[in-house]
C-alpha cells in the first residue's frame, strides 16, 4: 500500500465508495473492520449449468471479452433471474438462496458495536448497485457500507482487476479507521484469499520496517475460506437469459457499434445416439457386476444407461430405421463378461427377437462399468460372455434418444441443422471428430483476468480443487480446431420450420429449449420426449473418451423433480435441476 497524506484518509472518502447514503461511524469508534464477499459467499449467485453447456462454452460464458455486453458476470438479467425472478423472489427475500452461516455472521457484525460491516463485491457499480441493494434490503442486512466495482475510483483511479479494485478499498478501510485492530474478509475464491493474505502480510511488513513516521499500527488479518454452493438456474430460464444475451450481442455487430467479434447463436450437440436406460433397470443392471476383490469403486465408473446406436447425430434414415426419436424397444440380458477386468459389459438381444433394432457394435451390449482410463469400445474385444442364471436374465425397456448439449459458435452462413449438431465443425475442413463435452482447449486471452470466472474442478465441472475463477478457460467461442462431421444422411432432417432462424441471430427468438413440438425429429412422439442434457448415473469420475456411453435416462423436464423455480417435472423419473 502506498502511503499518502495521513489527511486524506477521511471518512468523507471513504463513503464514496459506497453506493449507500448512509453515515459512517467515527474513527474512534471502530475496532474491528468485517469485509464480506457477496457471490458465493454472502449469496448463492447462479452459475452456468455445466450439464446443459459444453464445457468449452460453461467457460465462454463466464469470460468478459467473448461477449460484447460482458457476459454471464456483467449481465444484471442473469441475477435478476434467480430462483423464480426478481418479482417473486424479492417479497420473500429469496428464500433458500443464501448463505445462512454467513448471514448469520453478518448479523452479528451489524451488532458489533466497534465493528465496521462492509458487502464488498466486483460486481460493476453501473450494472448491479441498485439490484444488490434490493436484494440485501430483502433480508433487512443493514451493512455500513456496499460497495461495487466503479468505472473509476474517488480519486480517478482505474482498477485492472477485481482484487486490484479491492486492494484499493482495503487500503481507504485500514488507514481511515487507522485504530482497528483487526480485519475479517470472507471470501470463496481461494485465488482471492490467498491474495488478501499476501496483501497484508506485505503491509503489516511495510509498516513495520518503514523508517518514516508509520501512518498506522500493522492490524491483525485474517481471511476466512468460505466454501460455497453451487446452484443453477431452471435450464429453460438459462437457457432463454442467455439467448437475451447473445441477442443483445448480436444487435451491437448489426449495427457496426462492435466490429471485434462476430454474430453468436445457440446450437445443440449431440455426443451419440443410443437405446436409454431408465435409472430403476440401470440400478437393476448394476447388480451384475461382481469387482475383483481389493477394487475401490472409486476407481470405477458404473454406466449401465444405454445400448449403443450410433456415436454421432443419427442421420434420418437411421433414425428411421430405429422408429425414431422416443421409440421404445425391450431387450434382455443373455450373458455378462469383462475384459482383463478393465471393463464390465452385458449382452442382450431384442424382444421379441426378431424386433429390428441397429447397433454400431457387432452386437447389442450395454456397458455396466469400466476402471479409469478403459475404453467404453473396449468392450467389443469381449469375446467369451458367460451365460447368466434364469433370474439374472433381465427385460428391460429402453428409449431411443440423444446425449445432448448446448453450445455456442459462430453463425456459419448455409450451416445445415444436420451439420449444425458436431461438435466444432470447421466447414473448410471436416472429419470425424470424437471429443465429447468434456473436450477442452484453453486459448489466450483472460487466463490471468480475474474478471473472468469459470466452473473449476474437473473437466468444466462445479468448482473444486483450487476454485481458480481467474483462469477462464476457453473464452473463443468461435474455435475450430477440431473437426467432426457427420456420415450421410446430411440435410435430410430440418428440423421443425426454423431453418436455423431461432438460434441467436440478432433479434431473433429462441423458441425453447430444443423446439422440440415443431421438429421433424420429434414429431412422431408427441411434445413429452426431451433430450438427454444430463450426466450419466453412478459416475465417480470423469471420463473423456465419450464412446458413446456417457449418458443417462430420463431427459431433462422429465420427472416428478422440483426445479429451483419450483416448476414440477413431468415424467416418472425425471432428475431435479437447480438447487
Amino acid at each position: 500500500m502506498a502511503g499518502r497524506k495521513l489527511a486524506s484518509y477521511t471518512i468523507t472518502g471513504l463513503k464514496r465508495w459506497s453506493c449507500l447514503a448512509r453515515e459512517l461511524p467515527p474513527v474512534s469508534q471502530v475496532k474491528a473492520l468485517h469485509v464480506y464477499d457477496f457471490d458465493n459467499t454472502l449469496f448463492m449467485s447462479p452459475l452456468p449449468n455445466p450439464k446443459l453447456w459444453t464445457s468449452q462454452t460453461t467457460g465462454s460464458l463466464q469470460t468478459q471479452e467473448c461477449f460484447v455486453n460482458g457476459g454471464w458476470w456483467h449481465d444484471p438479467h442473469i441475477l435478476e433471474a434467480t430462483g423464480q425472478g426478481i418479482e417473486k423472489e424479492e417479497p420473500r427475500a429469496w428464500d433458500g438462496w443464501w448463505n445462512e452461516q454467513i448471514v448469520d455472521l453478518v448479523d452479528l457484525s451489524i451488532k458489533q458495536n466497534d465493528a465496521l460491516t462492509i458487502l464488498l463485491t466486483g460486481r460493476g457499480e453501473d450494472n448491479f448497485a441498485q439490484l444488490i441493494k434490493r436484494i440485501v434490503a430483502s433480508k433487512k442486512l443493514a451493512f455500513d457500507m456496499i460497495c461495487l466495482k466503479p468505472q473509476a475510483g474517488p480519486n480517478n483511479q482505474t482498477f485492472t482487476s477485481t482484487m486490484n479494485y479491492k486492494q484499493a478499498i482495503l487500503q481507504d478501510l485500514v488507514y481511515t479507521y487507522r485504530d482497528a485492530d483487526e480485519i475479517r474478509i470472507y471470501e470463496d475464491r481461494v485465488k482471492h484469499t490467498r491474495a488478501f493474505r499476501e496483501h497484508f502480510e506485505s503491509f503489516n511488513k511495510m509498516l513495520l520496517n518503514s523508517s518514516a513516521p508509520a501512518l498506522r499500527k500493522p492490524i491483525t488479518a485474517e481471511v476466512i475460506q468460505v466454501t460455497e454452493t453451487n446452484t443453477t438456474l431452471d435450464p429453460v430460464s438459462e437457457t432463454a437469459e442467455v439467448q437475451r444475451m447473445i441477442n443483445g450481442h448480436n444487435a451491437a455487430i448489426n449495427s457496426g457499434t462492435h466490429t471485434l467479434s462476430s454474430p453468436l447463436e445457440i446450437k445443440r450437440t449431440v455426443f451419440f445416439t443410443g437405446y436409454l436406460i431408465s435409472p430403476i433397470d440401470t440400478t437393476r443392471l448394476l447388480t451384475l457386476v461382481k469387482l475383483p476383490s481389493g477394487t475401490r469403486e472409486s476407481e470405477v465408473k458404473f454406466l449401465s444407461n444405454n445400448i449403443l446406436i450410433t456415436p454421432r447425430p443419427c442421420p434420418q434414415s437411421l433414425l428411421e430405421k430405429v422408429g425414431g426419436i422416443g421409440r421404445k424397444q425391450t431387450w434382455q440380458v443373455t450373458g455378462i463378461a469383462n475384459y482383463e477386468s478393465r471393463i464390465w459389459a452385458a449382452r442382450v438381444t431384442p424382444v421379441p427377437a426378431n424386433a429390428p433394432y441397429h447397433t454400431d457394435n457387432p452386437i447389442p451390449i450395454v456397458v455396466l462399468a469400466l476402471v479409469k482410463n478403459a475404453r467404453p469400445s473396449d468392450a467389443n474385444r469381449i469375446q467369451n460372455w458367460q451365460p447368466i442364471p434364469s433370474d439374472k436374465q433381465y427385460i428391460f425397456q429402453s428409449e431411443v434418444g440423444e446425449k445432448v448439449q448446448l453450445r455456442i459458435e459462430s453463425v456459419i452462413d448455409g450451416e445445415g441443422e444436420y451439420e449444425s449438431l458436431f461438435h466444432n465443425r470447421n466447414p473448410k475442413r471436416r472429419r470425424d471428430h470424437q471429443d465429447g463435452p468434456d473436450s477442452y482447449r484453453p486459448v489466450r486471452g483472460g487466463h490471468h483476468n480475474d474478471e473472468n470466472r469459470r466452473l473449476n474442478g474437473v473437466n468444466g465441472g462445479y468448482r473444486g480443487g483450487n476454485q481458480n475463477r481467474g483462469r477462464g478457460g476457453n473464452n473463443n467461442l468461435n474455435s475450430g480446431n477440431q473437426n467432426r462431421t457427420a456420415r450421410g444422411g446430411r440435410g435430410h432432417n430440418h428440423r421443425g420450420n426454423n431453418n436455423s432462424n431461432n438460434r441467436g441471430r440478432g433479434g431473433r427468438s429462441y423458441k425453447s429449449l430444443d423446439d422440440v413440438q415443431n421438429n421433424s425429429r420429434y414429431a412422431n412422439h408427441g411434445s413429452s420426449y426431451q433430450p438427454n442434457y444430463d450426466d450419466g448415473p453412478g459416475q465417480n469420475f470423469s471420463n473423456n473418451n465419450n464412446d458413446g456411453y456417457n449418458a443417462s435416462f430420463p431427459a431433462l423436464g422429465g420427472g416428478t423433480g422440483t426445479y429451483s423455480n419450483g416448476a414440477q417435472g413431468g415424467g416418472d423419473g425425471g432428475l431435479p435441476y437447480g438447487k
